[in-house]
């Protein structure tokens, strides 16, 4: 399988896309506001876990050219440095 080489945007694209369209439902849950969420681009396969290493991991494991993306449950952001995580789950 050729890989296509893609900009870190056109990944984030295409990982908020999947994310609107088909797990955001599935996983934005109480239970799971403030978790990761890591999404492989290529397979539409996701993990969620606390930090989301150990969903990169597993995801990783499957398929070892994966092209992976996390997004933080709720929120706007999925890290802040001295900034603010605005959270936008109701």
């Amino acid at each position: 399988m050729q890989t296509i080489l893609l900009s870190h945007e056109e990944v984030a694209r295409l990982a908020k896309q999947l994310y609107k369209t088909s797990i955001q439902q599935q996983v934005e849950t109480e239970d799971n506001i403030g978790k990761m969420v890591i999404i492989d681009i290529e397979t539409g396969n996701y993990e969620v876990d606390k930090t989301g290493l150990e969903a990169a991991k597993h995801l990783s494991e499957k398929n070892p050219n994966a092209r992976l993306f996390g997004i933080r449950i709720g929120y706007n952001v999925a890290a802040s440095f001295g900034g603010v995580m605005e959270r936008v789950y109701k």
